[in-house]
Order: C-alpha cells, then sequence, then structure tokens
C-alpha cells in the first residue's frame, strides 16, 4: 500500500513540506510493536496504553487504521521519506482503502508529520493536517508538553474521523445515486 505524504512541519521553524518518496524502502527503520510506537521515550506507561486503546477503539468504529510512532533519529533522512517508509513498510490501514494514519514524532530532529494513505487524502487535506499541527500539536510541543500534544492530536484525528463517518455521501456518490435512479 503507498501513502501519499502530507503536511510536514518543522517544530519550531513551522515550515510546511510535502512531497512523495523518490526511493521508496521497504524496511522500516523501527519494528511495529504495536498501535503506539515510543521508541523515543516520550510517553509514559499510563498514556501509552490509554492512546492505544483509543486507537483500536477508533478503528473498530471508523475504519482506518492510525499509528503513534515516536523515534529517537531519522537517521539523517528527511522526515516525509522516513513516514513514508514506516507506513508502507508496515502496511497501516487497509491495503483497499488505503486508509492508513500515521502520526510521527521526531523530537531530537524537532519534527512531526501526519502520513496520510490515499484514501482519506480528501478528509485528511494537507490544510486539514497543518491545521492539526499548527493549532493543536505544535503550541503543546513549544510548551514542552510532547506528550500532551501527541494525546490532543490524536484525539483531534479521532474525531475527524468520526464525523467523516457520520458524514452522508460524498457529491460524487450522490451524482452516481441520483443517475442510477434516474
Amino acid at each position: 500500500m503507498l501513502l501519499r505524504p502530507l503536511a510536514g512541519l518543522f517544530l519550531m521553524l513551522a515550515s510546511c513540506s510535502s512531497g512523495q518518496s523518490e526511493t521508496a524502502n521497504t524496511e522500516a527503520a523501527l519494528p511495529m510493536t504495536g498501535r503506539v510506537v515510543d521508541a523515543a521515550n516520550i510517553l509514559d506507561a499510563d498514556t501509552e496504553q490509554q492512546l492505544t486503546a483509543r486507537l483500536a477503539l477508533a478503528e473498530t468504529r471508523y475504519g482506518p487504521q492510525m499509528v503513534v510512532v515516536t523515534t529517537p533519529s531519522l537517521e539523517g533522512r528527511n522526515i516525509e521519506d522516513y513516514s513514508l517508509d514506516l507506513a508502507n513498510a508496515w502496511g497501516i490501514g487497509d491495503a483497499k482503502r488505503d486508509d492508513g494514519l500515521l502520526l510521527l514524532v521526531a523530537p531530537n530532529e524537532r519534527k512531526v508529520r501526519i502520513e496520510v494513505g490515499d484514501g482519506l487524502e480528501g478528509p485528511f487535506s494537507d490544510a486539514f493536517s497543518e491545521r492539526i499541527l499548527g493549532e493543536t500539536i505544535l503550541p503543546k510541543f513549544s510548551a514542552g508538553n510532547l506528550q500532551a500534544g501527541i494525546i490532543a492530536g490524536v484525539d483531534r484525528m479521532i474525531a475527524k474521523m468520526k464525523a467523516v463517518a457520520a458524514s452522508p455521501v460524498n457529491d460524487n456518490e450522490m451524482s452516481e445515486a441520483k443517475k442510477d435512479a434516474a
């Protein structure tokens, strides 16, 4: 499954970056050990368990699979390629729907990124992902609370999943339905 990269922001510089990986690496830099992979050790055990439970419940209720990952190092790579390679190597989301979501935090490089599968590019547009980062996650990171930023970002992404799941069919589906009814 190929995920299209979306919004990437430097934590302190808040500069936007997007683009597809030119070389797809089939090996993940980190092993996928669960819905939360806290390799940078910034989450306490209770928070990690609570996030894992929320992500599992959200997937059951709304469909998309979301994974939160922190890494101690991007290993000299840009965050776009690193996150895309993780998402693809781990096979996040349903392959047919291409609906994976990945929240990546690299605290030592001061970077964070939301990676979104093509199947969610409408509701999780670049602009929406940038708002999650800029309005929700980065202010908490800037205040020195990485854990609170991750929790708030996950909560906002889950709220969007819920809204998408509850929304009426999109305009294209409505047009097709009208054609079929005629």
